[in-house]
């Protein structure tokens, strides 16, 4: 069982080491769900004494107003044999036998943290004492509970040690060792207050009674020992700590622990109380309910560390690897982050993810809707066609028929399809520029480098415009095509009369009359339509090779061709990493390897009881 106290000692400076000390954090937790046991009492109550007299040594910091303005997190570990000495977490190669060098040392490091001011901090100082004087056992001294604040410290320093007080005592783990004076009325006990507001059924509450033999004569504290005044679960526990003048002649601790005993021994109303009270049997009660917590905790505390596990792993993974350090490992993470930007663009194009169904829509509804709204018919009204071969003829009169004006004709109406043909270019360019930019943000490992994010994103858009301007003069030169040569074999297969321009003795005017000009008109308007109907088929075939299908195969080529001549300098400028994402990397991966590390001992010590 000893092993159970040990193992939660580790653990809890693995947990200060990385920050975790209690305090609010984004992140999880490891030391509030590990059983403690927290010293809570007013200033002069005689917290330090109660403490120093479970050790053995005087090692506390003394002096008026707030002394303790650090947690200190003292951890007991029994020796069988050899000298005692005390360790601090933050040296942890070196030994102090002398206790007084300790004392100092613990006033010095909380001056570190707070200066040379009065103020207080939540970071804890770590002591650890090895001793065959004591019993193994972890105990939190926290700043006495104070009503007004002296000079030199803030107006919101009472606040402040209450509230730190209560993010310890507060959580269902923590057992709490609430001093108090016997001097003076428990009703105004800091401890207890404070105590009964956060477990008010006494559940977890240890009651230590202090400056008993310094009582009013004719009085005693029976009533509070036996739980009469104020009841708790377990029985309060009295101590007599040495006085100020034993202090001041260095008295002996184990002379005053027997002097302790021998005054509940002797004094008759505390006679029959004498086995259950006195330091000794305090710290031996502790380290015995401690024990038993630890161990009804181990099963949660197995839990929690598997699921928490889980959880950093998914969030280390999200964030996304760490940066490669020499200009070969930043090339080639730019190179797979890029792939996995292509591979979720091509996804959208495939059907894979939604998003290329669009460009379909272009050439099913938007191209055929656009070419309809062209109107031939209106374009070969009679009037029209009358107006165009009258120019087309010039002076002359045509003397069979009006080749000139059905060339006319035919091409004013062809050109008007660059305007859908232009606008199926456009609509499809910006359908991919929108799958560009989804497929940006789909990329997990493109949020992770804003520099980088930003640049794939320009040449991929850069890339899409050079491939809009390709399709545009290939789609219109399709269109061109159609209106600078004329299938010949759809005229030669008219019947002869509709070709012919009437009798040419006839008047010039004859042969422009309506039925006339309704017949070139319906010819012209079938054979537009006979050309419409096939760029409608090959405009988005021309759209698909020059866009879609170059958009797959080669989105980010120039990309990466200018990518191969930066230095590692430059690449480096491309993984500009938020710093705050890189922190909470190492934040993570420190608290998974402690994870790791509690439910690699946790499991020894589970699978050993």
């Amino acid at each position: 069982m000893e092993n159970l106290i040990a193992l939660v000692n580790r653990l809890q400076r693995a947990c200060t080491a990385l920050g975790d000390h209690g305090e609010e954090s984004a992140l999880p937790t490891l030391w509030d769900a590990l059983p403690s046991i927290a010293v809570v009492g007013g200033q002069s109550s005689g917290k330090s004494s109660v403490l120093e007299s479970i050790v053995g040594k005087d090692f506390l910091p003394r002096g008026s107003g707030i002394v303790t303005r650090r947690p200190l997190v003292l951890q007991l570990h029994r020796i069988d044999e050899g000298r005692e000495y005390a360790e601090f977490g933050h040296l942890p190669r070196k030994k102090f036998t002398d206790f007084a060098a300790a004392r100092k040392e613990i006033a010095d490091e909380t001056d570190r943290e707070t200066g040379r001011s009065k103020q207080i901090s939540a970071v804890p100082i770590y002591l650890s004492i090895y001793s065959p004087n004591v019993v193994n056992l972890t105990l939190i001294d926290l700043p006495g509970l104070t009503k007004v604040a002296v000079d030199g410290q803030s107006e919101s320093i009472v606040a402040d040690i209450e509230n730190m007080v209560r993010s310890y005592i507060e959580k269902p783990n923590c057992i709490i060792l609430a001093v108090s004076p016997a001097n003076q009325d428990l009703a105004t006990s800091d401890a207890i207050k404070i105590s009964r507001e956060v477990d008010p059924k006494g559940e977890r509450t240890f009651g230590v009674l202090t400056k008993i033999d310094l009582m009013d004569k004719g009085t005693d504290a029976v009533d509070i020992l036996e739980g009469r005044s104020y009841k708790l679960q377990f029985p309060w526990i009295g101590v007599v700590n040495r006085s100020q003048a034993d202090i001041n002649k260095n008295v002996d601790m184990i002379a005053a622990r027997r002097r302790e005993r021998e005054y509940f021994s002797e004094t008759p109303e505390y006679k029959n109380l004498a086995q259950r009270m006195g330091s000794e049997h305090l710290g031996k009660v502790l380290s015995k309910h401690l024990e038993a917590v630890i161990k009804s905790r181990i099963p949660s505390l197995q839990s929690l560390i598997n699921k928490t596990i889980i959880d950093l792993e998914t969030e280390l993974s999200r964030l996304g690897k760490p940066i490669a350090t020499d200009a070969g490992g930043k090339l080639y993470m730019i190179m797979e982050i890029c792939r996995v930007f292509d591979g979720i663009f091509k996804e959208h194009l495939d059907g894979v993810r939604p998003g290329g169904d669009k460009i379909y829509n272009v050439f099913d509804n938007q191209l055929p809707a656009a070419l309809k709204r062209l109107q031939f018919d209106k374009h070969l009204a009679m009037e029209n066609v009358r107006k165009l071969i009258t120019e087309a003829d010039g002076y002359q009169p045509h003397l069979i028929a009006p080749e000139q004006g059905y060339r006319r004709l035919i091409e004013t109406a062809l050109i008007t399809i660059k305007g859908p043909a232009e606008a199926a270019v456009d609509a499809v360019h910006a359908i991919l520029k929108d799958l560009v930019h989804k497929s940006i943000n789909e990329t997990v490992e493109l949020k992770q480098y804003p520099s980088l994010r930003v640049e794939v994103s320009s040449a991929a858009t850069e890339s899409l415009d050079r491939m809009k301007e390709e399709s545009k003069r290939a789609t219109l030169q399709l269109v061109e095509m159609e209106c600078s040569y004329l299938t010949v074999d759809f005229f030669r297969k008219l019947p002869q009369d509709v070709e012919k321009g009437g009798n040419p003795t006839h008047s010039i005017f004859d042969r422009y009359n309506d039925s006339y000009l309704r017949r070139i008109g319906s010819t012209v308007l079938s054979y537009v339509n006979m050309v419409c109907a096939g760029l409608r088929n090959s405009i988005p075939k021309s759209v698909v090779y020059c866009q879609v299908r170059e958009s797959k195969r080669s989105l980010l080529d120039h990309f990466f061709a200018e990518l191969g001549k930066k230095e590692g300098r430059q690449l480096g400028k491309l993984l500009d990493e938020d710093p705050a994402i890189m922190q909470r990397r190492l934040s993570i991966a420190k608290r998974l390897e402690l994870y790791r590390a509690a439910q690699s001992e946790i499991d020894n010590v589970a699978w050993s009881k």
